[in-house]
């Protein structure tokens, strides 16, 4: 289950650039509350108060309480906007939640037993093709991350995301043309991750062709 993250926002009135760049200069962030059928609700929250927030990897992945003049609101964290040049957080997206309605979120992947797995142990490398995976489940089966278990990695293994268990109520986003992409490969140091994904699509060339 997701720790319980709290944010205090604002409504705000005014809109458009002009009314933004107000805001940021007061210290605030402008935002915007939609989803659940209901009403978009431009709001406004401290910038060094989601800052501080966005430091805890389970903010991101989690339900969050938002507070909208002592409101509160079952919400995720669906967007940010950051300054490309500038540690400035420009625009933050949050969307409401239903219990019985099931919200896609991108979520981190833990990878345990790393140092212990076959592979490694063997000399092998572990290279992780990916870092996060988008999910789709109900906000009660939400996990803050997905687990990536390494204890049987051989050296040479190429670990899919159709291989990992992921936890009970959870379905994977896949996306046409990577339905099954590559999420960690265990390799010799002097093999890349992208040389082993080549390396498997001559094999199933070759098995094609057989």
């Amino acid at each position: 289950m997701s720790a319980n993250y709290e944010v205090n926002a604002q409504m705000r009135g005014d809109t458009g650039k002009g009314a933004s760049r107000r805001l940021r200069r007061s210290g605030l962030i402008p935002g915007i509350l939609y989803g659940a059928r209901k009403e978009s609700m431009p709001i406004s929250v401290q910038h060094h108060e989601l800052v501080h927030s966005l430091d805890t990897e389970g903010f991101y992945s989690s339900l969050l309480t938002l507070k909208i003049d002592g409101k509160a609101e079952t919400v995720v964290l669906k967007d940010l906007q950051r300054h490309p040049a500038k540690p400035f957080l420009l625009h933050v997206d949050f969307q409401r939640v239903q219990a019985d309605e099931k919200i896609r979120l991108h979520v981190p992947i833990h990878f345990i037993n790393e140092a212990t797995c076959p592979g490694i142990k063997s000399g092998g490398q572990a290279s992780h093709v990916m870092t996060g995976m988008e999910i789709s489940c109900l906000p009660k089966d939400l996990p803050e991350s997905i687990e990536v278990d390494m204890s049987n990695l051989e050296l040479g293994a190429i670990l899919h995301t159709s291989e990992v268990q992921l936890p009970a109520g959870v379905e994977l986003i896949t996306h046409e043309g990577n339905e099954d992409p590559i999420v960690v490969t265990i390799h010799t140091t002097h093999i890349s991750a992208d040389e082993a994904h080549e390396g498997e699509s001559a094999e199933e060339g070759e098995e094609d062709v057989g």
